[in-house]
């Protein structure tokens, strides 16, 4: 509270705002690069130690990061310090990253909650448009391209990492014309423990992406050289994993059903359609499962997720939908759905029943959705609403197959039951699914404001 405190008294004093308020208003400030910007005289604005700066600036939402580091080279020197520290702590409301026909096929539009403004990112190809994004954690965002192969990547630096190939995948084979030219992928649904009679399918490269892929989540921030990445995939919903640098994927049978995933270090939580919580060290020589919580329901239909609260807390959220009132002669990806509950429980394993239902969230704030959960406290983020979930949609049928259906996004008052919009007029294409983004500022990018 000291910093925030400090940062606002300088960012607030009346030399630094009358600059940084001209900054603002020149014509296409933000579409420069930092090093492109013209620094103003140091002499001007508030001299402290740049470890000071760097503690300041820590607590600044990625715009105004921008801004404070145009201001001259020892803020300047500042921010790219704290950018290149691979653990400095960086405190970010999450925004809501998504793509928009309106600004183009190469740009991702980035709405933030703090300021309630979009802002434009332009990422490399291949165009994001034409990718699926089917996870979201530590500020990157794993996406699978028309050739069904996976990328992580960082929309704030531009950064881009390929992960291992599609094919090293136990259910993929590839296909090769007589040129020896990959055309098609041979996709077979079988677990360890079940094959499916039907015969395998000969898929086009982009359409694996859609029967193949639900989620994927990250360990640690990929800047840092060391991290895991986990996809749950079809069939059945199973888990594989690799480590940076991997040049295959490494599958984790026999277990089936995988809803969500929660890393804490090397150690994965994942739980399932029917309530079961599994632990798996994967930084351990050999991956074995460990039981965290048995079965709790029979019913597949609520989705599930996992997550740590601010307490330390295990959670376990559950989330029910339904479609809205609607002409029964309407298609059905024309009939748009909204979330109607979400019931939180806590793990504790002093109950009978090894969960503990939770009234309700406190200060706390959720985000739930095809990203990694998260809890955060609502007093540490004033522009968030505490007692409430901010949603994005990851129903496997409908970001899938139903590209088309209004995406159920919105912010959920867990003491109402009531749902409403982040933002009016929707800002975002319902494919690829928007998804929660705690900016990842490393290596900073262009940022472009748009309305």
């Amino acid at each position: 509270m000291l910093f925030r405190g400090l940062a606002n008294k300088i960012l607030a004093s009346s030399t630094c705002s009358l600059m940084m308020k001209a900054l603002f208003r020149r014509d296409g400030f933000l579409r420069r690069s930092i090093s492109a910007a013209a620094p103003v005289v140091c002499s001007e604005v508030p001299r402290l130690p740049q470890d000071i700066m760097m503690q300041i600036f820590s607590l600044l939402e990625i715009p105004d990061l921008v801004r404070a580091g145009s201001v001259c080279s020892s803020w300047h020197a500042a921010y790219t310090t704290l950018c290149a520290t691979a653990h400095s702590k960086l405190q970010q409301t999450p925004c809501l990253l998504y793509t928009s026909e309106s600004i183009g096929d190469r740009a991702m539009g980035l709405y933030s909650l703090a300021e309630k403004k979009a802002y434009t990112l332009t990422v490399p190809d291949p165009p994001i448009r034409s990718r699926e994004v089917i996870g979201s954690s530590y500020g990157w965002i794993i996406t699978a391209d028309e050739r069904s192969e996976l990328q992580l990547l960082n929309p704030i630096t531009g950064d881009q990492i390929a992960l291992p190939s599609v094919t090293t995948i136990g259910q993929v084979e590839p296909i090769y014309d007589h040129a020896g030219t990959l055309c098609k992928y041979k996709y077979t649904r079988y677990t360890a423990y079940w094959i499916s009679e039907t015969q395998p399918q000969i898929l086009d490269l982009s359409d694996l992406r859609d029967y193949l892929f639900y989620k994927s989540f990250l360990s640690s921030d990929p800047s840092t050289g060391d991290y895991i990445v986990v996809l749950i995939h079809l069939p059945e919903y199973q888990l594989s994993f690799a480590r940076a640098g991997d040049v295959e994927w490494t599958w984790l049978p026999p277990y089936t059903s995988y809803e969500d995933c929660q890393f804490q270090g090397s150690l994965l939580y994942a739980t399932t359609s029917l309530g079961e919580i599994d632990m798996y060290d994967l930084g351990a020589p050999a991956v074995a499962r460990k039981i965290i919580l048995h079965k709790v329901k029979s019913s597949v239909y609520e989705r599930i997720y996992i997550v740590q609260a601010p307490s330390g807390e295990l959670l376990q959220i559950k989330r029910s939908d339904d479609e809205c009132e609607h002409d029964s002669s309407l298609e059905l990806s024309k009939v748009p759905k909204n979330t109607t509950s979400i019931i939180v429980h806590k793990v504790d394993h002093t109950s009978e029943k090894n969960l503990v239902e939770v009234d309700t969230l406190c200060e706390n704030v959720l985000f739930i959705g095809r990203n990694q959960s998260l809890c955060l406290c609502a007093k540490e983020y004033p522009q968030l609403l505490p007692n409430h979930a901010y949603l994005t949609d990851d129903d496997y049928l409908d970001v899938s197959y139903l590209k088309d259906r209004r995406r159920d996004i919105g912010e959920f008052d867990l003491e109402s039951n009531r749902i409403k919009e982040i933002v009016s007029p929707q800002l975002w294409s319902n494919s690829p699914t928007p998804v929660w983004l705690v900016p990842n500022p490393r290596r900073m990018s262009r940022l472009t404001s748009h309305s």
